[in-house]
């Protein structure tokens, strides 16, 4: 299986010189650098060549890494039903580059585009609606940077009174940061590892 991914590889990188940075064939899957600048070329060299025919967008996800300069790797995973073969492809962005949009090429990256969008701030150009689609419009930042706070900026509630949804900043009393250690299934028979009250 290697040795064939390695052959489609060395394909890719035959037939798109200008687009593909490097690859790598690991656990039985290929994966392709490319050049954000190239990445709508690719995607339909991808699904026209007749040694590749990905024609399947699987999925569009997006990796934080905020030590870097280029801080996210945007991924886009594809299946190619004819030849029976996955593919990733990876681009390295910054925090403010652009990723052009593949709705052309692939008409269902619209939403996946815009959970990126909404999970990390990644901006795709050419989208023709990139807004929030599972968080509420007046969220504040991306929940899926590694700098996003666990407690989140807000909370939602419904008052009684306004008869309507507020958001008020997160307020975390002290008790919920002290941990006892203890199970919490009442009336267990047994003490797991690390469950034994700590003096």
């Amino acid at each position: 299986m290697s040795e064939a991914l390695n052959e489609l590889a060395a394909h890719i990188a035959a037939k798109q010189p200008e687009a593909v940075i490097g690859f790598s064939v690991a656990f039985g899957e290929l994966t392709v650098d490319v050049t954000p600048a190239h990445i709508e070329a690719f995607v339909e060299f991808l699904r026209t060549d007749g040694a590749c025919r990905f024609s399947s967008l699987v999925d569009i996800t997006a990796i934080d890494h905020p030590e870097r300069a280029q801080r996210f790797d945007v991924v886009y995973h594809f299946l190619s039903m004819y030849q029976n073969h996955r593919i990733r492809v990876k681009l390295a962005v910054g925090e403010t580059d652009m990723v052009p949009s593949l709705i052309n090429v692939h008409p269902s990256a619209n939403w996946f585009e815009r959970e990126v969008f909404d999970m990390f701030g990644i901006l795709f150009s050419g989208h023709p609606d990139l807004r929030r689609i599972l968080t509420d419009y007046g969220f504040r930042g991306f929940p899926l940077r590694k700098d996003f706070p666990t407690t989140g900026y807000t909370e939602v509630r419904y008052d009684e009174a306004q008869k309507r949804v507020v958001y008020e900043p997160v307020k975390l009393v002290q008790e919920y940061r002290q941990f006892d250690f203890m199970s919490p299934w009442e009336g267990a028979e047994y003490i797991l590892p690390g469950d034994e009250k700590k003096a």
